[in-house]
């Protein structure tokens, strides 16, 4: 911990100049000369000068040293206590809390995703804009700021990566607050952000198939994601994750249990997400065809063979998945996005279609023809809340197509009142009162 600051001498100078003047007090010494200052002899003589929370200056006079020192003792031991050790605020800049923030997301389990997505906003974006700043520096203008210059990043074209990066910013900010770092109260609110459409690519039975043709012309072993996707409406990592054991091929059933991500297992999105799931016999036919054509790495040629065992290869784990890749290993997620956005292009799907639309696919699907009762697509979609099911995948256009909307005619028309309305509205009432006003 620093060292306190000592007690001010109020009626002595700190900087004196005999040259010009001064001239000694009798509260020195010969060896240790005092020179007065204008306050000299007026009220208490030390002084404690601080800092406080709100990054203002205060001076406390007490008639002893020993009285200034011990309260700038107390103000250091509640400092130390609020900040849990910290350096000081007016010391540690951005990056530090950033670093201390993403340890303590680690020691809280958090999803490593999650954690990823944090050190990627905050290495790429968020440091480089105010990593050098001092926290009790910024103001709200600089979060009004940090939106500006994303926008002005090539590389950021999306506007929902736009306000996932403020929204990892917002968090580093409130981290802050709980350190007891002082920052202006409305720092992240009001910030205007980037419009996002949350509706999505609505694809069609024929773009899937089409995904499904343009993946095995890519690479064939990823092709049965696609079908996962818009039959089961697993996300991505759900997907990879999924293995022949959780599979019930006699029942058509799914048991969704972990996904991957980086190539290694990882619990789902939301309790939600864990379910045993009723799927059509068509993906269970796509997953068999699967699993009989690439259930082993594929094959090497023997001067292959030979480089791995000189460099000491290992033969990977069989792990249960149903997919992996050419090697017999995880799929990275890396590597499927790659080839995601190649069959975007070569299927001719909308731009900007993403994996997670075959979800879409998957609820519209389920909700349009109207077989299926609003909270079971919710339950067979795996979403924590009902709003999510229907605001944001089951398309209001696409739910009613092939409907005949008939109940309402069937209400009136059986009551006698309707019937006097319609008779007075017949042809004939209608040219006698056109007659009549003439």
């Amino acid at each position: 911990m620093a060292r306190p600051a000592l007690p001010f001498d109020r009626w002595h100078k700190s900087y004196p100049k005999p040259h010009r003047g001064d001239a000694p007090c009798k509260c020195g010494t010969r060896n240790r000369p005092l020179y007065p200052s204008t306050d000299h002899g007026r009220g208490f003589r030390w002084q404690a000068r601080y800092v406080d929370h709100l990054r203002k200056e205060r001076r406390e006079s007490f008639g002893t040293w020993q009285e200034a020192l011990d309260r700038l003792g107390e103000l250091t031991t509640e400092g130390a206590t609020a900040t849990g050790g910290n350096p000081s605020a007016r010391g540690a800049r951005v990056a530090f809390f950033a670093a201390q923030m993403i340890e303590r997301k680690r020691k809280k389990k958090k999803r490593p995703n999650t954690i990823n997505n944090y050190e990627s906003h905050l290495r790429n974006h968020i440091l480089p804009f105010a990593g050098d700043r001092l926290p009790s520096s910024l103001r709200r203008r600089d979060s009004m700021a940090f939106i500006d210059h994303l926008l002005e990043k090539p590389s950021l074209r999306s506007a929902r990566t736009i306000v996932q990066i403020f929204k990892t910013w917002r968090i580093l900010i409130h981290y802050m607050t709980d350190e007891d770092i002082p920052l202006p109260a409305n720092i992240v609110s009001r910030i205007e952000l980037p419009e996002i459409d949350d509706s999505g690519v609505a694809l069609t039975p024929d773009e899937v198939a089409a995904a499904a043709v343009a993946m095995r012309e890519i690479e064939p072993r990823y092709e049965v994601l696609v079908w996962i996707g818009a039959c089961a409406g697993l996300r991505v990592g759900e997907a990879l994750g999924l293995t022949r054991s959780r599979v019930d091929w006699q029942e058509d059933l799914l048991h969704v249990q972990e996904q991957r991500q980086r190539g290694k297992a990882a619990p789902l999105k939301t309790k939600a997400s864990y379910a045993t799931l009723p799927v059509d016999h068509f993906l269970i036919e796509r997953l068999t065809a699967h699993v009989a054509c690439f259930s082993e790495p594929e094959p090497i040629t023997q001067e292959a063979a030979r480089k791995r065992r000189a460099r000491g290869h290992v033969e990977p784990m069989d792990e249960d998945l149903i997919v992996t890749n050419r090697y017999g290993k995880p799929v990275q997620s890396s590597d499927f996005n790659g080839k995601w956005r190649r069959v975007v292009a070569r299927a001719g799907l909308p731009e900007g279609a993403r994996f997670h639309d075959l979800k879409g696919f998957y609820t519209y699907t389920l909700g349009g023809p109207g077989q299926h009762d609003p909270k079971t697509v919710q339950v067979l979609s795996r979403h924590a809340r009902f709003t999510e099911t229907w605001d944001t995948y089951a398309r209001p256009p696409r739910a009613a197509e092939g409907l005949h909307v008939t109940v309402f005619g069937d209400a009136f028309r059986s009551m006698p009142q309707m019937q006097r309305l319609i008779a007075a509205c017949s042809p004939s009432c209608r040219s006698e009162t056109q007659i009549s006003r003439f």
